[in-house]
């Protein structure tokens, strides 16, 4: 019998995305003197600075990078603990604790950090989302493998 090959698909599915999420920009905020981009490292002024112009990071958020680089190292942490069906299903719930409050941080880093300036969203902010679907069907697959195998000791 052949398990655990689904899960691993998904949970690096789950990698890339939080990956994709944590080193890319999630989105734009426009202020009236200048435009911020927005990663889960912090604001950054964009463009160049001339003639004695702000530049570089505005205001960090490490925990944001710093939860978001763990939600990506995780899965993949994961994929191999394929013979501890229990530790893998536990991680499997942390990072999907993770995954929501990475998601509520942005949101909040988003709309309340800057409230004077006006967000524009990038399409990677779906990324937790995806990796939240993948994470959650990967722990059902999980369940099932353990299921089969329980199945499977009581035959013998």
């Amino acid at each position: 019998m052949v398990i655990q090959r689904w899960q691993s698909v998904l949970l690096l599915i789950t990698t890339v995305m939080m990956g994709i999420f944590t080193f890319l920009s999630l989105g734009q905020i426009q202020l009236p003197e200048y435009t911020l981009n927005f990663t889960t490292l912090g604001f950054c002024i964009e463009g160049d600075a001339t003639n004695g112009a702000q530049s570089g990071f505005v205001a960090h958020t490490w925990v944001l990078f710093i939860l978001s680089l763990m939600s990506c190292i995780l899965p993949l942490i994961n994929i191999f603990l394929f013979k501890n069906l229990p530790l893998q299903k536990r991680i499997c719930i942390i990072e999907i604790l993770f995954i929501v409050v990475i998601a509520a941080i942005g949101c909040y880093c988003g709309y309340c950090t800057i409230p004077e300036g006006e967000i524009s969203w990038s399409s990677l902010i779906i990324a937790p989302l995806l990796a939240f679907i993948a994470t959650v069907m990967a722990y059902n697959r999980i369940n099932s493998d353990q299921r089969k195998l329980r199945s499977l000791d009581r035959l013998r």
